[in-house]
């Protein structure tokens, strides 16, 4: 079932002229990618914590979706845990290359250091994250990525922590580090359309807004996804309670460097 603000956000679009729900956007084969991606996932070493997270965060769907090829050079932001960490570097060694960008002070202690990942590259590292005092959002201080003609850029669940500023830093960032046609892949938990700032929605973005942000760092609107909707969040409460934990409606959303 779709939810509510999917139905909001595909009006909005289709308000815009946008066309491509819908579309093959995945050019070549994911064959030799997605058995890639299931070993990565089935690994001795995978912490079963990370795999019991698989039917929510459905991450060959999701990487599917995305177009990722074991032959790119991708940008993870905002790494955390290494979650994801753990699927991309694996799937990229032989043939791409994975950097991580922003926060990744926990990946490099306790998985770069670790059999298999030593060829994951750490970038921006004089990039400033933190909070003001008092401030409820993040924000983002030289955070270039020091990168050029990447195919991808993927981003999970983190949109949402920084402000204004931090958003356009990181997506004109990525608009940078991107080739021609490169990938700006980004999920999030879903707020309401255009609803005010409260403490129960301070891990949410409004899909829309999001759209309409990143395409003013340059990117084209793609497609998007509703692998991760949730009809069942009503969107009333924090990610965090216990009655919507692992089951927050996310919005799924891939876009294009059409310039430069």
């Amino acid at each position: 079932m779709t939810h509510p603000i999917t139905r909001i956000l595909i009006l909005a679009l289709l308000s815009i002229g946008f066309v491509g729900l819908g579309r093959v956007a995945n050019a070549g084969d994911f064959e030799d990618t997605k058995e890639k991606i299931e070993a990565a996932l089935s690994a001795d070493d995978r912490p079963e914590k990370d795999a019991l997270r698989d039917k929510n965060r459905k991450p060959l769907e999701t990487l599917d979706f995305f177009g990722l090829r074991d032959d790119m050079k991708v940008v993870e932001l905002l790494p955390g845990g290494g979650w994801y960490t753990r699927v991309l570097a694996p799937v990229l060694r032989e043939n791409g290359e994975l950097s991580i960008a922003y926060g990744t002070g926990t990946v490099e202690e306790k998985l770069l250091t670790t059999d298999g990942f030593d060829q994951v590259k750490v970038t921006a590292q004089d990039a400033k994250i933190y909070r003001p005092t008092d401030a409820r959002l993040y924000v983002i201080e030289d955070g270039v990525l020091g990168l050029r003609k990447v195919d991808m850029v993927l981003t999970f669940r983190n949109y949402h922590n920084f402000d204004a500023a931090g958003r356009k830093a990181m997506n004109d960032a990525a608009f940078t580090a991107l080739k021609k046609g490169g990938i700006y892949g980004v999920v999030d938990h879903t707020r309401r359309h255009m609803e005010d700032d409260s403490s129960e929605n301070r891990r949410r973005f409004d899909p829309v807004k999001a759209v309409s942000e990143i395409q003013s760092s340059g990117f084209e609107l793609l497609d998007f996804s509703t692998l991760h909707s949730r009809a069942d969040d009503e969107l009333r409460y924090e990610v965090g309670r216990k009655t919507v934990t692992g089951n927050t409606d996310r919005w799924t959303l891939k876009f294009k460097k059409v310039q430069k």
